[in-house]
């Protein structure tokens, strides 16, 4: 499923100010994108691990999305924050194991070519505080591992446009 065009399958990280900030992470999985809440966003430190709180599958026409959401759940303004292809890098007895059984398992690990996040990355289902929902994204330190740099804070604007949360949100206040 996904592009033809494309020879592995897609992710997104969109910046996501709803109710409270965060990022969405996304990775296609068997036609659709997986997703994950990540309240401050990806890190390039191995040594920070980040919160990731499953939620509910998006059709792949979310790939892309990006300005302001209606009223409900989720309402508030998206930017697409990094776009690209993934690998899935999940090894178990010296195989690869396919995302959909890795998640299964609660362990998935992910090489990431986006503008902006490159390299590998691990989410492990940990069920902190009594949350089924509840994983850990932390980045692997490989070539891709940057401890010096905060890409959330250096980088807020979408990759696709430039624009902010905050461009998008005065511009809804002056229609």
């Amino acid at each position: 499923m996904g592009d033809p065009e494309r020879d592995a399958p897609a992710f997104v990280v969109q910046k996501h100010q709803a109710s409270t900030l965060h990022f969405d992470l996304r990775l296609e999985v068997d036609g659709v994108l997986v997703s994950w809440a990540v309240p401050k966003g990806p890190s390039t430190d191995p040594a920070v691990k980040r919160l990731a709180v499953r939620v509910d599958d998006h059709a792949m026409s979310h790939l892309d999305v990006e300005g302001v959401l209606g009223a409900g759940p989720g309402a508030g303004t998206v930017v697409v924050w990094d776009l690209g292809t993934y690998r899935d890098d999940t090894r178990r007895d010296g195989r690869t194991v396919p995302t959909a059984d890795a998640l299964e398992a609660g362990h998935v690990r992910v090489r990431l070519e986006g503008r902006r996040l490159h390299g590998a990355w691990a989410l492990t289902h940990t069920r902190m505080g009594g949350l089924e929902r509840n994983w850990l994204l932390v980045k692997v330190d490989d070539d891709g591992a940057d401890r010096d740099r905060d890409l959330v804070a250096d980088e807020p604007g979408s990759v696709l446009t430039g624009r902010t949360n905050d461009d998008l949100a005065r511009g809804v206040d002056a229609v």
